[in-house]
């Protein structure tokens, strides 16, 4: 059993849920300051209704990939990993985005909350559903996150989502420590760690989304003679199997193979392959240089006002 499938979505979904809490428990803060603790229920209610709007959009995602492999069945082996690919760069996207937009906005979160919670307070009859409203969203941006990654990796079976569930509870559990018994944790320290460990899951996931469209075009090739020339190396393909990521780097499976330990765990954070391929290697040193390049650009931005301070 591949439990180093629960290890990227675990660091994504406590990463995510952290943000999370740290909404959550900022708003329960300030209805406790503006003694509107009655609305406590609303703001339970959105983590609720995120976390199950979150787990639907899943559940559409599956769906939608069952659906697409079964309208064609000899086509199955090539919808699949083309699938694969597709939510992969999506996830790349997204997770990306999300990983520099935090960290610019840090400074910003306490007081972005309190100026929405403030606006619905004022709303003597629509307060509810305005404390309801921002959780909701903010709960249901971070799953959406997660859900992208679990359906980019499909195929690893219900792993990743074990690896969502425990995320979850540890982040609940930080935000508890934080909030309600009022533990001292470096938030900011977190953040960049977390950060860290994201930036190398996501440039894993650009090695993989390319070998599963690699995957789709050679499996392609080979049930339609007339897709041969899709492979760009296709007529050497017995002897560099690899149909449109150039030739072979290296092949470290005899010496550190991917699904065994240790090499299992560096496949699973850093994005380690025992078999690479030359697009792959430019791709993810790319994705290093340039979102990684901007993301510790980012830290720089929000030194001024770390998010510790959001959480007391």
């Amino acid at each position: 059993m591949n439990f180093s499938a629960a290890l990227p979505t675990f660091v994504i979904t406590l990463r995510e849920g952290v943000e999370a809490a740290l909404v959550v428990g900022i708003v329960l803060a300030l209805l406790k300051k503006a003694k509107q603790s009655k609305l406590n229920s609303w703001v339970y209610a959105g983590v609720g209704v995120g976390i199950a709007a979150s787990a639907l959009v899943g559940l559409l995602f599956s769906a939608i990939i069952q659906a697409l492999g079964s309208i064609n069945p000899e086509y199955t082996p090539v919808v699949e990993p083309l699938m694969e690919g597709a939510f992969s760069v999506v996830a790349i996207a997204m997770l990306s985005w999300m990983l520099i937009w935090m960290t610019r906005q840090a400074r910003f979160l306490k007081a972005e909350v309190e100026g929405t919670v403030t606006a619905a307070l004022k709303q003597d009859n629509g307060a509810g559903w305005g404390v309801f409203s921002l959780i909701f969203i903010a709960v249901l941006r971070e799953g959406f996150e997660t859900v992208l990654f679990i359906a980019a990796n499909f195929q690893q079976g219900f792993f990743p989502a074990i690896g969502a569930i425990g995320g979850l509870v540890t982040a609940i559990a930080i935000g508890v420590l934080l909030f309600k018994w009022g533990v001292k944790i470096n938030i900011r320290l977190f953040f960049q760690i977390m950060g860290v460990l994201l930036l190398l899951i996501v440039a894993g996931l650009v090695v993989s989304a390319l070998a599963h469209f690699d995957t789709a075009v050679a499996t392609l090739a080979k049930l339609d003679r007339q897709s041969e020339s899709l492979c760009f190396y296709y007529e050497r393909f017995t002897r560099n199997p690899s149909c449109i990521l150039g030739p072979r780097v290296w092949n470290t499976s005899k010496i550190l193979p991917d699904e065994q330990f240790p090499g299992v765990i560096l496949k699973a954070l850093f994005g380690y392959r025992d078999d690479l391929f030359l697009v792959q290697v430019i791709s993810y040193i790319g994705f290093l240089v340039t979102v990684g390049g901007i993301y510790f650009r980012s830290l720089g931005m929000g030194a001024s006002k770390p998010k510790s301070e959001a959480a007391t």
